[in-house]
């Protein structure tokens, strides 16, 4: 959420910002002021109503001690009005607080100077690749025959379960799966990231805390009985523990790892592109967090992008990464690189990992802040994928396929006790 102090003093910075994300609701930056502007009046008027009220209430006792008890009831009678006076004030004041936070939730995180203009993943920016790739060539076949060949996956008694996007992993599938889990974690925690396993479910401060609400809302599993939201990813119960929270300056940065399910009901996919593990509604993924102080988070952020990195060069897979364009992006984020693999079989490249920068934006919303130096300040905040599984197991099969069956990477058949699948 953005201040809206920072939208005083920088309003022509961020209309810039929100035309890069073809934002178009620009008119809330001055509904937020406006509202501001309430919210002082009103505050300004009760603190004067309250002062009034405490000068007449001494003034009573005084009165009441020299006797004079007429005058002492004329004055509590006028403490009657401005107690009215107050209560309606304070009522005012609370519908102003709220139409000012209501509307700085709908206004999206500005952008930092290097994201592009753009509405799409077309208009996104190829900061670089890894090789040149090509697809397999005659007999290549998808991810979902591989798996329904090689008893890896069964996504048809996934249906029968629970419903379309909901896969069943089988013997190897399933061990090459919680390899992949382990490995990501090690190298996480290796790398300094504390790991964390939160709650699969949010309340929905949470909720609001990193941004998932009130802009994702539809696409969140909620269990209405305890008003719950199913997580979409780790970060944002993890994002959460520092909710009203103010770090000491040497506790910062803050690194932590997260294995979780998670849960997204992606209303509204359908198609090709959501065929096998493209598109789930559940599926697992290992997620990085990070807490820094504001100088510090750029550099951090290309810190977490050279670590992903490295994790997809070990698993052997062709790849690129990308920096958003604006409209491309995520409400919360400033800045966000995407990492994509290819889809041998299918002749095309998978997201597997977003890895972003916040900013204060989340910060501001979960109150979370720092001491240090005589003074109190919002954190910044990052996460990213390292890395979601579904996609990354679809590029692992089809990529090593060969006529003898599945060659599994050297780092990983370290985990899983064998190195190839037939």
């Amino acid at each position: 959420m953005l201040q809206v102090n920072f939208l005083r003093g920088n309003k022509d910075r961020a209309l810039e910002g929100l035309k890069k994300r073809n934002f178009k609701d620009l008119h809330l930056l001055d509904d937020a002021i406006k509202f501001d502007d309430e919210r002082k009046s009103l505050q300004f008027e009760l603190d004067k109503n309250l002062s009034e009220m405490n000068r007449i209430s001494k003034e009573i006792g005084q009165l009441m001690k020299e006797g004079k008890k007429d005058e002492a009831e004329s004055a509590k009678a006028k403490t009657a009005d401005y107690k009215e006076n107050s209560q309606t004030l304070q009522q005012k004041l609370k519908e102003a607080e709220e139409n000012l936070q209501n509307t700085l939730y709908l206004i999206p995180n500005i952008p930092n100077d290097k994201v592009k203009q753009g509405f799409g993943a077309d208009d996104n920016e190829i900061i670089y690749q890894s090789h040149e790739v090509e697809g397999l060539g005659e007999g290549a076949i998808p991810h979902w025959e591989l798996a329904k060949k090689y008893n890896l996956i069964d996504f048809e008694l996934g249906v029968k379960i629970a419903g379309a996007g909901f896969p069943v992993y089988l013997g190897k599938g399933a061990r090459l799966q919680r390899s992949l889990v382990q490995y990501f974690l090690d190298k996480n925690t290796e790398a300094g990231y504390l790991e964390v396993n939160p709650p699969h479910v949010v309340n929905e401060a949470s909720g609001y805390g990193t941004g998932q609400l009130p802009d994702k809302e539809g696409q969140m599993y909620f269990i209405g009985e305890d008003n719950l939201y199913l997580i979409p990813t780790a970060e944002v119960p993890v994002t959460n523990i520092y909710r009203d929270t103010l770090l000491d300056e040497k506790q910062l940065p803050i690194k932590n790892t997260a294995f979780s399910q998670c849960y997204r009901r992606e209303a509204g996919s359908y198609g090709a592109h959501v065929r096998g593990l493209n598109r789930l509604h559940q599926f697992e993924k290992v997620e990085i967090v990070r807490i820094e102080k504001p100088e510090n988070s750029y550099a951090a952020l290309e810190e977490m992008v050279e670590h992903v990195k490295d994790l997809i060069t070990d698993l052997e897979l062709p790849f690129r990464i990308l920096r958003l364009c604006g409209g491309d992006m995520g409400f919360t984020s400033a800045l966000t690189y995407d990492f994509e693999v290819w889809s041998a079989a299918q002749e095309k490249w998978l997201e597997v990992s977003s890895v972003s920068n916040f900013e204060a934006f989340q910060a501001n919303r979960l109150k979370c802040r720092y001491k240090g130096e005589g003074k109190t300040q919002l954190v910044h905040t990052l996460n990213g994928s390292a890395l979601a599984l579904p996609r990354i197991m679809a590029a692992l099969l089809e990529n090593n396929q060969d006529e003898k069956g599945i060659k599994i990477p050297k780092k990983i058949a370290e985990y899983t006790k064998f190195d190839y699948i037939s």
